[in-house]
């Protein structure tokens, strides 16, 4: 039952109309193809053996669902493809003498898969049964054909529920030599009768009305639940629809030496090289997929010939598509057909070391090469996780003990300690630990520092844990307002539910989760040499420097690893994160005539920055200074209190001996530490030059004073820029601030789900403000971009995951540097690069 190749002349200019076949379609317009139809087209076009057929486009998907209605004109379209497809076969739809059957598919512009609906053996009803009898000789296989036809159709078309149950039997009953007319009305007869009592309803028998329900179905089946599901999750647009691939079948389940399979031109779990996939003799693709049956590796159950015809295209594939594929075939009667290709789906690690073999290789650009990694999966892959089976199981086993709300991301395992003195003794000692408080406070912080993990009762975003953890890079929960910590009994009670001190509990600080017992974490092997490859590529296209948020010496380390060209700081973050900011709030409630000079302030930042500076070695560091306004740390430093008695502190400049005090104590860090240059403070919500030459009047009060900067943070500051940046010696933008000024909306909002997404969903946005980057904020930026010179470069501070369409659309306004959380180095790293080689 081979199918001849289709014919038509390949790159022949598209018809008009819904329709387009394999031979005349343009593959690049996948937008109207789908990514199948855009698949089996250029397969086609390429000379490789792919049954024919053509495709509805995606067009007549959105009228069909704007209508309710198949769009005029589209009846006829499918009715001169069928001649078509008649003619290039040399069979006929539905009838003798040599039948054609069809399958039915969905192929939507971005890979959803399992999501629409599929069709296979449309076109089988008595006539054709008949002559598929007379030219196999198998009464089985057209009672199998006839049984898989009317469940799917019924399911998909009708949704019927288990329509095909007990056909099985009913086949298997079948002898070959039966007469095959009479199987096909046995089989028929019994499919309708239980689709009858089930459903009420009928499939059709006239192989016309099949595929016009057919082709229906597909279309509705863009907007079943789990579709809209999936694109919702995967952030797809849902006015993309659907085309229809129409495709001429093969049969795998025609013969012993035919078969089904699915192959992935690499590992796509590992990224290892080789050919990878499944084979299932005597079997259709559905077989293969559904699991019902166990199939074999392809590289033992294919003959050895179809296996290196399998091998060779698989590898032409790959090359002329750059990427590592997934390849649904079929075998009928030892003959090659090939039926789908697409990007395969991988996991992170398998995607970093595909990237670095395709880098390697150089069989492609560095472009392409990067092109199917992503900075999500960058970050999967540099930070220990827990394993995922063991969170099912954990979960499973009623282990999760309660859900508060994730801090700070990380996922640690250790033992329950309820005191931060014993927290710190039993860290001492060498064991990991937990630190579970009501509340905590700064009274605290040694515990804190030595645990691994946070998690406390009370307490928001914002609280003294949720900070102080931030800037120790500390697992944190939150607001887990289920626990009740009772420290005298050194038990933690959660819903009736008792846990003694030093049992061991895991923590999940980015999705708030708090489980009983010890889950295990790796770091995937792909985090080591194939990432470094990948990056280095990345780095050198994109030419940035990329500087790491630290916050104690023990940080810089872990920057140098991630790759730092330089690091950041903040006064406050260093004082919260060694126990000192309290002589900080100490200082600024004190008698405004008392300490006018902050001599005391001047003393705890040489004496904080100082091992910071000496572990940072040449590495350029910036220092932002104190923000007494800054959302995120309103509680820690008393800013109602702080700003009502003084309200001038809530001004950048509004008390010029405190930014003194900052920059004496900086300047003798750095002398401390050996350091001639490379470090300068810069204060935050500067928005006028006044300011800026104010700022470096006081420097110039500071013998051998380091740099000074500032951090702009509204959009007048950003409309300034270039008469600040005279001023200056370094200056630095916060995307988030200035993003969230122009919008109006809180800062902390854009690093949370809740409540924008739903915002966004409906409608009330036309910018997501956590992806991408305003209009209105671009344009600022482009003036920010005009202040920079050769000895001035403009950061870009970013906060949390940084979005690649947004690291593009920075790049691409020309900034050169950018300062990241040390977790976000990597992925931006990759972002950048994948935006200059995009260039």
């Amino acid at each position: 039952m081979a199918e001849p190749q289709s014919s038509g002349r390949p790159g022949a200019p598209a018809a008009p109309g819904f329709t387009r076949t394999f031979a005349e379609a343009d593959p690049a317009d996948v937008d109207r193809l789908g990514g199948k139809g855009s698949g089996l087209a250029r397969m086609s076009q390429q000379g490789l053996r792919v049954p024919p057929g053509y495709v509805i486009g995606t067009d007549a998907c959105r009228r069909y669902l704007a209508e309710g209605t198949l769009p005029a004109g589209l009846a006829d379209e499918v009715a001169a493809r069928l001649a078509e497809l008649e003619r290039d076969s040399g069979k006929t739809f539905g009838a003798g003498p040599t039948p054609l059957l069809l399958s039915v598919r969905s192929g939507a512009p971005v890979s959803m898969p399992g999501m629409m609906d599929t069709v296979l053996n449309l076109g089988i009803g008595r006539e054709a049964a008949v002559a598929l009898g007379a030219v196999t000789g198998d009464a089985r296989f057209v009672a199998d054909l006839t049984a898989r036809f009317h469940a799917m159709y019924a399911e998909t078309v009708l949704g019927a529920l288990d329509p095909g149950e007990g056909s099985d039997a009913l086949v298997a009953a079948v002898e070959p030599a039966e007469d095959a007319g009479a199987v096909y009305d046995r089989i028929w007869s019994a499919c309708e009768a239980a689709l009858e009592e089930s459903d009420g309803e009928s499939v059709p028998a006239d192989p016309t009305a099949q595929l016009f329900g057919a082709v229906e179905a597909v279309f509705r089946s863009w907007n079943t639940r789990r579709a809209r599901t999936y694109r919702e999750f995967h952030a797809i647009p849902h006015d993309l629809g659907t085309a229809v691939v129409v495709q001429s079948m093969v049969f795998g389940n025609l013969s012993d030496d035919s078969g089904s399979g699915v192959v992935f031109t690499r590992n796509p779990a590992s990224g290892e090289p080789g050919l990878f996939g499944e084979y299932l003799a005597h079997a259709q693709g559905e077989d293969v997929v559904a699991g019902t049956r166990t199939p074999d590796p392809v590289d033992r159950a294919l003959a050895p010939a179809l296996l290196d015809e399998l091998r060779r295209t698989c590898a032409d594939l790959e090359r002329d598509r750059g990427d590592v594929l997934d390849i649904e075939f079929t075998v009928e009667r030892s003959t090659l057909y090939f039926l789908q290709v697409r990007s395969a789906k991988r996991t992170p690690e398998a995607a970093v070391r595909i990237a670095a073999d395709f880098l390697t290789e150089a069989h492609v650009a560095p472009a392409v090469a990067l092109r199917n990694l992503s900075p999500e999966q960058v970050r999967q892959v540099q930070r220990p996780g827990f394993d995922d089976d063991e969170v099912a199981r954990a979960r499973a086993g009623d282990r999760l003990l309660t859900t508060g709300i994730g801090a700070c991301p990380g996922q640690v395992s250790g033992v329950l300690v309820l005191d931060p003195d014993r927290a710190r003794e039993r860290a001492d000692a060498g064991e990991d630990v937990i630190l579970a408080r009501a509340v905590t406070s700064p009274a605290d912080l040694h515990g804190m520092i030595a645990a691994n993990g946070i998690v406390t009762a009370t307490g928001g975003s914002t609280s003294h844990a949720a900070v102080v953890a931030r800037a120790l890079g500390t697992s944190c929960v939150v607001g887990a307002s289920a626990i009740t910590v009772d420290e005298a009994a050194r038990t933690l009670v959660v819903g009736g539910r008792t846990v003694a001190e030093g049992d061991e509990v895991s923590l999940d600080g980015a999705g708030g989760e708090l489980f009983l017992g010890r889950i295990s974490t790796a770091t995937p092997a792909a985090a080591t040499g194939a990432l470094g490859s990948v990056l280095a590529a990345a780095a050198g296209a994109s030419g940035c420097e990329v500087l790491v948020r630290v916050t104690l010496p023990a940080d810089v380390a872990r920057a140098r690893e991630a790759g730092a060209s330089g690091l950041v700081t903040a006064v406050d973050d260093v004082l919260a994160a060694t126990g000192h900011l309290d002589g900080l709030v100490e200082e600024l409630l004190s008698d405004a005539g008392v300490q006018e000079r902050f001599d005391r302030v001047a003393d705890l930042v040489e004496q904080e920055l100082t091992p910071l500076l000496d572990a940072a070695g040449d590495l350029p560091v910036g220092v932002r200074a104190v923000d007494l306004v800054a959302d995120e740390a309103r509680e820690l430093l008393q800013q109602t209190a702080v700003t009502t008695r003084h309200p001038e502190l809530a001004l950048p400049l509004g008390r010029p001996a405190l930014v003194e005090a900052q920059l004496r104590g900086l300047t003798r860090a750095a002398a401390a530490a050996g350091r001639t240059g490379g470090v300068h403070l810069a204060v935050r919500h500067l928005s006028d030059p006044a300011e800026a030459a104010a700022l470096r009047a006081l420097a110039t009060e500071v013998p051998g004073a380091v740099a000074v900067g500032a951090y702009l943070t509204s959009p007048r500051a950003a409309a300034g820029a270039p008469d600040i940046a005279a001023c200056v010696d370094v200056l630095w933008v916060e995307v988030r601030a200035l993003q969230s000024a122009v919008f109006g909306i809180p800062a902390r909002q854009l690093l949370t789900s809740d409540p924008l997404d739903d915002y966004l969903r409906r409608g009330l946005l036309s910018v997501d403000p956590r992806t991408a980057l305003d209009p209105v904020v671009r344009s600022l930026l482009g003036t920010v971009a005009t202040a920079q010179r050769a000895d001035l470069p403009v950061g870009m501070r970013l906060s949390g995951e940084v979005p690649e369409e947004a690291a593009a659309q920075l790049y691409g306004l020309g900034f050169r540097r950018f300062a990241v959380d040390v977790d976000g180095s990597r992925p931006l790293v990759l972002a950048l690069g994948k935006a200059a080689l995009g260039d």
